[in-house]
């Protein structure tokens, strides 16, 4: 077991669940997408994450995702697991049977109904005590879950609930929100701060005190290599690199269409047997697929280039 810490850094790869055409698991997708992962360069795994179709999900076909990842993982890094639920006692199922099997630690989104600061604490609270020792990161996706998190309430959970070691961030706009965080006296004790959103404001998150990415974005040597050359002290480099990548994020931030054009991407980069997402799932559309292969060719130039 290798657990999640509060000096976690790099990139935390958002896991993708594989698919065959029929809506069962691809089980030999599912190693290869993790083999994938590895070799370039992820220094953690999340799986069953909002991107990682988890509410498809039976609770037995999770458990069994995430032994899956961890045998082939095989505790070369942490694998975190999504365990968000409004009720405790699945949630604390859930991370029993994962932590027993080695993950790293859970993540935890608030339930829309947690409106308020008071609120959006007692639920951590809660949440933490159902848990267990299990180190929890918390995830901040305002987008998805319209709950508001400020920074008073984010330090706050962090001074109480001593097992949270990690805010995955993404609120839009939120870069304010790490430079406040990462401001003296903006947290109570370090935690690492790992962000998402497609790695869409990576180098400008990374600028302002990130430690990395947790996201899924189809070519994760993206972010590897731009964390990689924030920190050597080389903006302009992580910059370039970003922008060859830019039209290839925008694709795949399309609300109800972004992982659609992730699985193809991984599709046609040869790791998943199919891009067929469990249903209900949003299928690509055959223009949409020829524009997505066209920017794909471009980036391969692009990279040349660069090199």
């Amino acid at each position: 077991m290798t657990l999640m810490t509060a000096e976690a850094s790099g990139v935390y790869v958002i896991g993708a669940t594989p698919f065959s055409d029929d809506g069962a698991i691809d089980w030999n997708s599912l190693d290869a997408l993790t083999d994938f992962y590895l070799e370039r360069g992820a220094t953690g795994l999340t799986v069953l994450g909002i991107m990682g179709e988890a509410p498809k999900l039976t609770q037995a076909e999770s458990a069994d995702i995430v032994r899956r990842i961890l045998g082939r993982v095989d505790g070369r890094v942490p694998v975190v697991v999504g365990v968000s639920s409004p009720g405790f006692a699945a949630m604390g199922e859930l991370t029993a049977a994962v932590m027993d099997a080695g993950a790293g630690g859970v993540m935890i989104a608030p339930p829309p109904t947690t409106r308020t600061d008071d609120q959006i604490f007692a639920y951590y609270r809660g949440a933490a005590e159902a848990t267990g020792a299990a180190p929890i990161v918390i995830q901040d996706f305002p987008l998805a879950t319209s709950v508001q998190m400020s920074a008073g309430v984010i330090a706050r959970i962090v001074e109480a609930v001593p097992q949270v070691v990690s805010l995955k961030h993404e609120d839009w706009p939120g870069l304010e929100k790490i430079s406040t965080l990462r401001a003296p006296g903006g947290l109570p004790r370090r935690i690492s701060i790992l962000c998402g959103n497609g790695g869409c404001f990576l180098p400008e998150e990374m600028e302002r005190g990130a430690d990395g990415a947790m996201t899924g974005f189809a070519y994760p040597e993206m972010m590897r290599d731009v964390i990689a050359a924030v920190g050597a002290g080389n903006m302009d480099r992580a910059l370039d690199l970003f922008e060859a990548y830019l039209p290839l994020v925008r694709m795949e931030m399309q609300p109800g269409l972004g992982l659609a054009v992730r699985k193809h991407i991984l599709w046609k980069r040869g790791i998943l047997g199919t891009p067929a997402l469990r249903k209900p799932g949003t299928k690509l559309g055959a223009v949409a697929a020829a524009e997505i292969d066209r920017l794909m060719t471009r980036l391969d130039r692009k990279l040349k280039d660069l090199c």
